[in-house]
């Protein structure tokens, strides 16, 4: 990004005419925004180690089975890996349903609401105290 480019987006959401509720009604929009993205990784990681636990739960049937105890192996085959761990849903259900829905709607939400109040710009209350405290800074030149 030009240098220039940079200068004039901040000084453009430090111009945008908004009311202090406005300004936080964004920033809590966008922090709420960003937690949904943390909670999806938090979604991620789980459906991440629930296969891995899943696949040492495969091993562990085909150990049974070979140690002679094929009522567990076939418990294990029949009733616990083709179950899901919420209901009868896999993980990788739950992060498509989510990332598709909740997510995706509440993210193209804010972007809407960005865009009628603050003409795209995101993060205007960090720009705003940017800009503050790069003023108040004795010598302090951007780029």
């Amino acid at each position: 990004m030009d240098p220039d480019d940079k200068n004039a987006d901040d000084a453009k959401a430090t111009d945008l005419e908004l009311s202090d509720t406005e300004k936080d009604a964004l920033h809590d929009l966008q922090l709420a925004v960003e937690h949904l993205h943390r909670g999806y990784g938090a979604l991620l990681e789980c459906h991440h180690e629930v296969g891995h636990a899943m696949d040492q739960i495969a091993d562990a049937e085909d150990r049974l089975q070979e140690a002679g105890h094929e009522t567990w192996a076939n418990d294990l085959r029949n009733e616990y890996l083709p179950a899901g761990s919420v209901g009868d849903r896999w993980t990788y259900e739950l992060i498509e349903e989510f990332s598709d829905g909740f997510l995706r709607e509440l993210t193209d939400f804010e972007a809407t609401v960005r865009d009628e109040l603050a003409d795209g710009q995101g993060h205007v209350t960090e720009r705003e105290q940017q800009r503050r405290w790069r003023e108040r800074a004795e010598g302090w030149e951007s780029g």
